[in-house]
Protein backbone atom coordinates (compact mmCIF):
# COMPACT_ATOMS: atom_id res chain seq x y z
CA UNK A 1 0.00 0.00 0.00
CA UNK A 2 3.28 2.56 -0.18
CA UNK A 3 1.82 4.74 -2.58
CA UNK A 4 -2.42 4.20 -2.22
CA UNK A 5 -3.63 7.22 -0.17
CA UNK A 6 -6.80 6.56 1.34
CA UNK A 7 -9.16 9.93 1.16
CA UNK A 8 -12.98 11.17 1.93
CA UNK A 9 -14.84 11.22 -1.26
CA UNK A 10 -16.03 14.43 -2.32
CA UNK A 11 -16.85 15.80 -5.54
CA UNK A 12 -13.70 16.87 -6.12
CA UNK A 13 -11.70 13.78 -6.10
CA UNK A 14 -15.15 11.39 -7.38
CA UNK A 15 -17.04 11.66 -10.39
CA UNK A 16 -19.08 9.95 -13.05
CA UNK A 17 -15.70 8.54 -15.05
CA UNK A 18 -13.92 7.87 -11.79
CA UNK A 19 -14.40 3.76 -12.32
CA UNK A 20 -13.89 4.12 -15.99
CA UNK A 21 -10.97 2.02 -15.70
CA UNK A 22 -11.90 -0.03 -12.37
CA UNK A 23 -11.89 -3.80 -12.57
CA UNK A 24 -14.58 -5.56 -10.76
CA UNK A 25 -13.87 -8.83 -11.27
CA UNK A 26 -14.33 -11.79 -9.83
CA UNK A 27 -14.29 -15.66 -10.68
CA UNK A 28 -16.54 -17.21 -8.09
CA UNK A 29 -16.41 -21.24 -8.15
CA UNK A 30 -18.47 -21.78 -4.39
CA UNK A 31 -20.97 -19.22 -2.44
CA UNK A 32 -22.20 -19.85 0.90
CA UNK A 33 -26.49 -21.13 0.99
CA UNK A 34 -28.58 -21.33 3.71
CA UNK A 35 -29.57 -25.12 3.46
CA UNK A 36 -31.68 -26.53 5.82
CA UNK A 37 -30.93 -25.31 9.23
CA UNK A 38 -27.03 -24.96 8.33
CA UNK A 39 -25.00 -22.58 5.99
CA UNK A 40 -23.44 -24.87 3.25
CA UNK A 41 -20.50 -24.39 0.65
CA UNK A 42 -22.38 -25.13 -2.54
CA UNK A 43 -20.50 -25.20 -5.85
CA UNK A 44 -21.84 -22.35 -8.03
CA UNK A 45 -19.56 -21.22 -10.76
CA UNK A 46 -19.86 -17.66 -12.64
CA UNK A 47 -17.82 -14.36 -13.44
CA UNK A 48 -18.78 -11.02 -12.30
CA UNK A 49 -17.85 -7.97 -13.73
CA UNK A 50 -19.14 -5.12 -14.59
CA UNK A 51 -18.84 -3.62 -18.02
CA UNK A 52 -17.99 0.37 -18.72
CA UNK A 53 -22.00 0.90 -18.78
CA UNK A 54 -22.25 -0.75 -14.98
CA UNK A 55 -19.52 1.59 -14.27
CA UNK A 56 -20.17 4.46 -14.56
CA UNK A 57 -24.24 3.71 -13.03
CA UNK A 58 -22.49 2.97 -9.89
CA UNK A 59 -20.32 6.31 -10.07
CA UNK A 60 -23.12 8.27 -10.85
CA UNK A 61 -24.99 7.19 -8.12
CA UNK A 62 -22.73 7.69 -5.85
CA UNK A 63 -22.21 10.84 -7.21
CA UNK A 64 -25.23 11.83 -6.61
CA UNK A 65 -26.18 10.19 -3.10
CA UNK A 66 -22.48 11.70 -1.90
CA UNK A 67 -22.62 13.47 1.15
CA UNK A 68 -26.44 14.22 1.59
CA UNK A 69 -27.13 10.10 1.97
CA UNK A 70 -24.04 8.36 1.78
CA UNK A 71 -19.95 9.08 3.03
CA UNK A 72 -17.29 6.86 1.13
CA UNK A 73 -13.90 6.55 0.80
CA UNK A 74 -11.69 5.80 -2.33
CA UNK A 75 -8.33 4.38 -2.01
CA UNK A 76 -5.85 6.49 -4.56
CA UNK A 77 -3.08 5.11 -7.16
CA UNK A 78 -2.13 8.81 -7.93
CA UNK A 79 -5.72 10.04 -9.86
CA UNK A 80 -7.14 6.37 -9.91
CA UNK A 81 -9.11 5.26 -7.77
CA UNK A 82 -8.46 1.49 -7.01
CA UNK A 83 -11.06 0.81 -4.14
CA UNK A 84 -13.85 2.37 -2.55
CA UNK A 85 -15.94 1.76 0.21
CA UNK A 86 -19.93 3.42 1.02
CA UNK A 87 -22.00 3.61 3.78
CA UNK A 88 -25.44 5.04 4.68
CA UNK A 89 -25.93 7.79 6.93
CA UNK A 90 -29.32 6.54 8.01
CA UNK A 91 -29.50 4.47 11.02
CA UNK A 92 -31.77 1.80 11.85
CA UNK A 93 -32.26 -0.86 13.89
CA UNK A 94 -34.15 -1.82 17.12
CA UNK A 95 -31.99 0.82 18.78
CA UNK A 96 -30.87 2.89 15.88
CA UNK A 97 -27.66 0.89 16.10
CA UNK A 98 -26.68 0.22 12.49
CA UNK A 99 -25.41 1.69 9.26
CA UNK A 100 -25.66 0.00 6.17
CA UNK A 101 -22.38 -0.13 4.27
CA UNK A 102 -23.45 -0.04 0.85
CA UNK A 103 -21.03 -0.71 -1.39
CA UNK A 104 -17.02 -1.60 -0.72
CA UNK A 105 -14.89 -3.27 -3.56
CA UNK A 106 -11.17 -3.07 -4.95
CA UNK A 107 -10.34 -2.95 -8.31
CA UNK A 108 -8.63 -7.00 -9.37
CA UNK A 109 -5.29 -6.20 -9.65
CA UNK A 110 -5.02 -4.50 -5.98
CA UNK A 111 -6.78 -6.89 -4.42
CA UNK A 112 -4.67 -8.80 -0.75
CA UNK A 113 -2.50 -5.73 -0.49
CA UNK A 114 -4.19 -4.00 2.85
CA UNK A 115 -6.34 -1.69 0.62
CA UNK A 116 -9.90 -2.89 1.52
CA UNK A 117 -8.21 -2.90 5.79
CA UNK A 118 -7.34 0.73 4.99
CA UNK A 119 -10.69 1.35 3.74
CA UNK A 120 -12.84 -0.50 5.88
CA UNK A 121 -11.13 0.84 9.30
CA UNK A 122 -11.68 4.49 7.46
CA UNK A 123 -15.33 3.89 7.01
CA UNK A 124 -15.64 2.40 10.54
CA UNK A 125 -14.24 5.72 12.27
CA UNK A 126 -16.92 7.72 10.01
CA UNK A 127 -19.67 5.31 11.21
CA UNK A 128 -19.31 6.10 15.09
CA UNK A 129 -19.05 10.09 14.12
CA UNK A 130 -22.46 9.27 12.78
CA UNK A 131 -23.28 7.60 16.11
CA UNK A 132 -23.21 3.56 14.91
CA UNK A 133 -22.38 1.17 16.93
CA UNK A 134 -22.14 -1.32 14.26
CA UNK A 135 -22.32 -1.64 10.43
CA UNK A 136 -24.73 -4.07 8.54
CA UNK A 137 -23.23 -5.87 5.55
CA UNK A 138 -25.35 -7.83 3.01
CA UNK A 139 -22.52 -9.40 1.82
CA UNK A 140 -21.51 -11.18 -1.14
CA UNK A 141 -21.63 -15.01 -0.26
CA UNK A 142 -18.84 -16.19 -2.25
CA UNK A 143 -16.41 -17.87 -0.57
CA UNK A 144 -13.48 -15.16 -0.86
CA UNK A 145 -15.20 -12.44 0.23
CA UNK A 146 -16.74 -14.26 2.84
CA UNK A 147 -13.16 -15.06 3.83
CA UNK A 148 -12.50 -11.34 3.61
CA UNK A 149 -15.83 -10.27 5.31
CA UNK A 150 -14.59 -12.92 8.50
CA UNK A 151 -11.05 -11.46 8.64
CA UNK A 152 -12.27 -8.14 9.10
CA UNK A 153 -14.24 -9.08 12.14
CA UNK A 154 -17.47 -9.60 10.62
CA UNK A 155 -19.96 -12.21 11.75
CA UNK A 156 -23.43 -12.83 10.96
CA UNK A 157 -26.05 -9.88 11.61
CA UNK A 158 -27.86 -10.61 15.39
CA UNK A 159 -30.54 -8.52 13.58
CA UNK A 160 -31.96 -8.98 9.87
CA UNK A 161 -33.03 -5.17 7.65
CA UNK A 162 -35.72 -7.87 5.87
CA UNK A 163 -35.33 -4.71 2.91
CA UNK A 164 -32.15 -5.06 2.29
CA UNK A 165 -32.24 -9.06 2.67
CA UNK A 166 -34.91 -9.51 0.31
CA UNK A 167 -32.71 -7.07 -2.19
CA UNK A 168 -30.05 -9.70 -2.10
CA UNK A 169 -31.95 -13.12 -1.72
CA UNK A 170 -28.51 -14.78 -1.63
CA UNK A 171 -26.42 -12.51 0.06
CA UNK A 172 -24.89 -13.36 3.47
CA UNK A 173 -26.31 -10.91 6.24
CA UNK A 174 -23.53 -9.64 8.68
CA UNK A 175 -22.44 -6.77 10.99
CA UNK A 176 -19.59 -5.15 12.50
CA UNK A 177 -19.28 -4.15 15.96
CA UNK A 178 -17.81 -1.12 15.77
Amino acid sequence: MNNIVIEKLTNKNFNEYSLDNFIRYQKVKECWRFVGEEWKLVTNEYIEDWDLKKRREIAASICKLLGSEWTAYGAFLGEKIVGYIVISNKLFGSNAQYLELVLFHVSQPFRRMGIGTGLFRAICCEARLLGAEKLYISAHSSKESQAAYRKLGCVDAEEINREIAENEPFDVQMEYVL
